[in-house]
């Protein structure tokens, strides 16, 4: 029987088939005009519900799954990167899908398509809402109807990130794989390039905040453990309800890809799922005992510094129409007020074109 474990390697979460997922920081885009896509200011620390099971409300033990801390309005984005083989990935936010606006469905669909296909997607910024172009993920608080959940089903439920990932059938799988391994043998065959125009090896942008130093990132805890609230904390109290969700900040330039390959070659039954659950810093510090990553730096001094914005294009892709559910879905500006902060963009210049051992299977539940 295949394995449908999900398990954080680091703060990377695993699914079956070789999916990988990280929850990037990053700046918070106005919500007018349309922009590249902001810069990565480190990964979200990501643990087990079931560590940390008598801190947690009982909806939470429930769910089981994840959970991350962030800031109100604070922006995130999805990283696939690492991802092994092809894999279709199912994206909610409140159990709604962020691709198509339709409800959360337990198995891929088309008209409108309802997953991102990697590793070809190689990130996911925010919701499918226009052409060619998305809304930024944005933390806020459930109960003022802010969310994508509020907007689209007028109700706020489930809050939080569900992911859910098919791998390509057993025959499909084989195809591929014979492929691969043909395209290794190949490429092992070939004479490395060498004189003018020889290929230079590209490494991957780094993940900066401030003026250029890496993101201070905290050790996870030892698996199982829980550790103590630090000098001066407030004592572990009662737990409360999950309180945060995904809205929509501002909108940039990314294309969410349409599948190329029929419905029929991918798993009818999931690979596996997650629920993620967003946590306020003082609740992360509550449960875990970990103060949270500080608050990102400002958008002013990003730019000032030079630091690099990006734009990506693959031409042999096509761009996923938006839907009208998600068209319609307003910014958290709309429900919170007005956004004070300066916003310096980009120069010219700064805009780039692109193109640990895993520990205990983390539980599922009922969602």
């Amino acid at each position: 029987m295949a394995d449908t474990s999900v398990r954080i390697d680091g703060n990377t979460l695993r699914l079956p088939g070789g999916v990988a997922v990280r929850f990037i920081r990053t700046l918070r885009l106005p919500e007018t005009g349309t922009h590249p896509l902001p810069p990565g200011l480190g990964e979200f620390p990501v643990r087990r519900v079931a560590d940390y099971a008598d801190r947690v409300p009982e909806a939470w033990r429930a769910r089981g799954g994840v959970m991350l801390p962030v800031y109100l309005r604070e922006a995130m984005w999805l990283s696939f990167g690492g991802t092994s083989e092809p894999a279709a990935l199912q994206v909610g936010v409140g159990k709604v899908c962020a691709v198509s606006g339709r409800p959360w469905s337990e198995s891929l669909a088309r008209g409108p398509q309802n997953y991102v296909v990697l590793p070809r997607q190689p990130w996911l910024d925010g919701i499918n809402s226009g052409t060619g172009t998305v809304r930024q993920f944005v933390a806020v608080p459930l109960g003022l109807g802010a969310t994508v959940e509020g907007q689209v089903t007028g109700e706020e439920v489930w809050g939080g990130v569900q992911l859910q990932s098919f791998a390509l059938n057993d025959r499909e799988l084989a195809r591929w794989r014979e492929e691969e391994r043909r395209r290794a043998e190949r490429q092992r065959s070939m004479p490395p390039p060498s004189g003018y125009g020889a290929a230079m090896p590209m490494a991957a942008p780094p993940v900066t905040a401030g003026f250029g130093a890496p993101m201070p990132m905290a050790a996870p805890p030892a698996p199982g453990s829980v550790p103590a609230p630090a000098a001066g904390a407030a004592p572990a109290g009662p737990p409360r309800a999950a309180a945060m969700g995904l809205g929509v900040g501002g909108s940039m330039r990314q294309e969410v890809y349409e599948d190329d390959r029929p419905l029929t070659d991918w798993s009818e039954r999931p690979a596996g799922r997650v629920f993620v659950h967003l946590v306020t810093p003082p609740e992360w510090r509550r449960i875990t005992g970990e103060a949270a990553p500080p608050s990102p730096v400002d958008r002013a001094a990003y730019t000032r510094a030079g630091l690099p914005w990006f734009d990506y294009y693959d031409e042999d892709a096509q761009d996923l129409a938006p839907t009208d559910t998600l068209q319609s879905v307003k910014p958290a500006g709309d429900w919170l007020g007005d956004d004070h902060e300066p916003w310096q963009p980009p120069t010219p210049g700064q805009t780039h074109q692109l193109k640990d051992a895993p520990g205990k299977p983390v539980e599922d539940g009922d969602w």
